[in-house]
């Protein structure tokens, strides 16, 4: 498809709707946004859930920007974390040099191998992180002598990240329509497990899981076990598709699959990991079941500095410490210092504050509110959700689940309409297959109360019916 077939609605949206024209190239602001025509807002400040920008508005941060400010923003602590160890260094080259904060932060988090997840790579941004994993994965079957093991799959609407291979993975049409060609040729996908929308009315969730399972088996086949590389999946699915938790025993199943073929089991828990869904790790909730290698990033650094990190089961590492010796890939500002001390800062608190605990118990409030005050909307579809990390999924027609036609923007005309309301929340298109249907995501950060809670869905619900009324 040539890029001048992109529409508009597919595109990723930032804050508003409100069109405004270019401004003239003689300007002087030359920072580049995401888009030409809808400019974000400035924000002056930012402290606990709350965005203060620079009309003088005051905002609830209901998605944490993008499900990454978990302990909420300007924390003091973390603030003097940072200024402290700049104090000391603020940069080392990490072919010659380790600094405390990295060794801190990749003890704190692996304390005991939980697991089997042994050590831990940190990096700058959730993309980057799972371009590592992926670059890991290969140098453990090269070492292996299985030079085959090329091949990538994933799920269809997943997301994975921007960069070229990470790209090619992942599921939004949207940001690949341009980039045709120009990709990771080893790759294919399967469905996604939701079922919302894809199991059928005919069978119960334990066949939904058989099918999904076959189907992942039977594209295994087809490539030919011995050159798939890898599997890739969100134990619970981020922007894609929207908070969509797994049916039961397909985590389970997939990791026995990968076990029957030699194939590594990557989990990207770059959105619903580090406490998001109610536990530390999100597959921890399905069971006994482990990755091979697995990504986080958005809440290991709360925001304070870009970070993420890829967690490598033993099994990996010691077919690399019994071969190379080394991991063959490498970051300028890998594991750097100042972004670790932010993130340790983040974590200490975390633990010292229960904070995971919290979200766990702060997800059950905010899905009770979520269902009483939307239960009159008869635009919402579907509620879903785990931890403080919920999707609300709208529909034209709930018996029949169709779509409103992706011109229309319901989704973020809905977000916009609650922002004008004091109410930031992460609206996404695309959720049916990368181009129909519309969700939107609440993640607040950890520490937001009943009230606050109470006041976002409230003004969610005026949202819905303030759009509802201009649709009819």
């Amino acid at each position: 498809m040539a890029p001048s077939k992109i529409e508009s609605s597919h595109l990723p949206s930032t804050q508003c709707l409100n069109i405004k024209p270019i401004k003239d190239s003689g300007d002087d602001d030359h920072l580049l946004h995401r888009s030409f025509i809808d400019p974000p807002a400035l924000v002056e400040r930012a402290e606990g859930v709350n965005l203060f920008l620079s009309d003088g508005r005051k905002v609830i941060d209901a998605c944490a920007g993008a499900a990454v400010a978990l302990i909420g923003h300007g924390n003091k602590e973390v603030h003097q974390a940072i200024i402290n160890q700049l104090q000391k260094v603020s940069y080392v080259h990490t072919q010659s040099y380790t600094t405390q904060p990295a060794e801190d932060l990749a003890n704190l988090i692996l304390r005991g191998s939980p697991h089997g997840l042994e050590k831990a790579f940190f990096v700058g941004s959730g993309s980057e992180a799972v371009e590592s994993a992926l670059k890991l994965a290969r140098q453990y079957y090269f070492e292996k002598n299985q030079l085959e093991r090329l091949h990538i799959v994933s799920r269809r609407q997943g997301y994975h990240g921007n960069t070229m291979t990470t790209m090619s993975i992942s599921g939004n049409l949207a940001r690949k329509i341009p980039f045709e060609g120009f990709s990771y040729p080893h790759t294919s996908q399967v469905s996604p497990a939701f079922a919302y929308r894809n199991m059928r009315d005919d069978e119960t969730e334990i066949e939904y899981t058989a099918r999904l399972l076959q189907e992942l088996e039977d594209e295994f086949l087809r490539v030919g076990p011995y050159k798939v590389m890898a599997f890739i999946a969100e134990p619970v699915a981020g922007s894609g598709i929207g908070s969509v938790t797994p049916p039961a025993g397909y985590l389970a199943g997939v990791r026995a699959l990968c076990d029957k073929y030699g194939i590594l089991l990557i989990f990207d828990e770059i959105m619903c990991g580090v406490g998001r869904t109610g536990s530390f790790f999100a597959f921890e909730q399905e069971g006994d079941v482990v990755p091979d290698i697995m990504t986080i990033a958005k809440g290991l650094g709360g925001g304070y500095a870009p970070i993420s990190g890829v967690l490598v089961h033993k099994r990996v590492i010691d077919v690399l410490r019994h071969g190379s010796k080394a991991f063959n890939h490498g970051h300028t500002y890998q594991a750097h210092p100042t972004s670790c001390a932010a993130a340790l800062a983040v974590q200490r608190i975390v633990l010292r504050d229960g904070l995971i605990a919290r979200c766990a118990a702060m997800g059950k409030i905010l899905e009770s509110i979520l269902r009483t005050e939307l239960q009159d909307c008869w635009s919402v579809g579907d509620i879903r959700g785990r931890g403080l990390f919920w999707t609300v999924e709208f529909v034209k027609n709930k018996e029949t689940k169709e779509t409103f036609d992706p011109s229309v923007h319901f989704g973020v005309r809905v977000q916009q309409a609650a922002f004008n309301k004091g109410v930031a929340l992460y609206p996404c298109s695309g959720t049916v297959d990368g181009k129909k249907g519309d969700h939107l995501m609440l993640a607040p950060p950890f520490i937001i109360t009943d009230e606050e809670l109470r006041t976002v869905c409230k003004v969610l619900r005026e949202a819905i019916e303030f759009q509802q009324q201009l649709y009819s």
